[in-house]
């Protein structure tokens, strides 16, 4: 079975076309027998792929800092779940658990855990695909900014093309399922 870590909202606002997204997703993975690692959360984005996965009958592990166990945001279906001590902590754990990471939408949490995992990716420091699900043109913007890095030379192109972004549900499940690990490193000598 692989694992694939999700990375994404927790918010209970966020517009329809968002959920149905990710419960097409969680249906897809419960599908094609992989295991979900996430955030722990019960609501939003979170909330709807590990309900999904749930009633399924799905590997679902769930890994959350103690202060948010302290205020009850844990889901309690979960039963593998799994407590750090830091967000750090957490997203390190999440990622080690995990054989592909996939980035739903989200607010600064996910963007700080997309970017840490892209900086791994880009400094050959983790072999996993990292796929971005574009969903309603959502990271549109993120996209055009990390090609802007590219255009003036922040980055390069290779480093651009670590991160596989998908329209739609399905692409984005083939994307982590058959993508070969890049255990590539640096060779053009940037670091940022």
């Amino acid at each position: 079975m692989k694992r694939i870590c999700i990375f994404c909202a927790s918010s209970p606002r966020i517009p329809q076309v968002y959920i149905d997204a990710a419960e097409r997703l969680a249906n897809l993975m419960a599908d094609r027998h992989c295991g979900l690692v996430y955030g722990g959360g019960s609501i939003g984005l979170m909330g709807a792929v590990a309900n999904v996965m749930l009633s399924r009958g799905a590997e679902v592990i769930g890994v959350i800092p103690r202060f948010m166990v302290e205020v009850e945001w844990q889901h309690r279906g979960v039963s593998d779940m799994r407590q750090t001590e830091t967000m750090a902590e957490r997203k390190r754990m999440m990622i080690d658990l995990a054989d592909a990471i996939l980035i739903l939408p989200g607010s600064t949490g996910t963007l700080d855990e997309m970017f840490d995992a892209l900086a791994d990716k880009k400094l050959g420091r983790l072999p996993k695909p990292v796929v971005l699900l574009n969903t309603n043109g959502f990271y549109d913007n993120t996209i055009a900014q990390l090609q802007r890095m590219v255009d003036e030379q922040f980055m390069t192109q290779a480093h651009m093309d670590k991160l596989s972004v998908a329209r739609e549900p399905e692409e984005a499940i083939d994307m982590c399922l058959n993508a070969a690990g890049d255990t590539s490193t640096l060779t053009d000598g940037a670091v940022n």
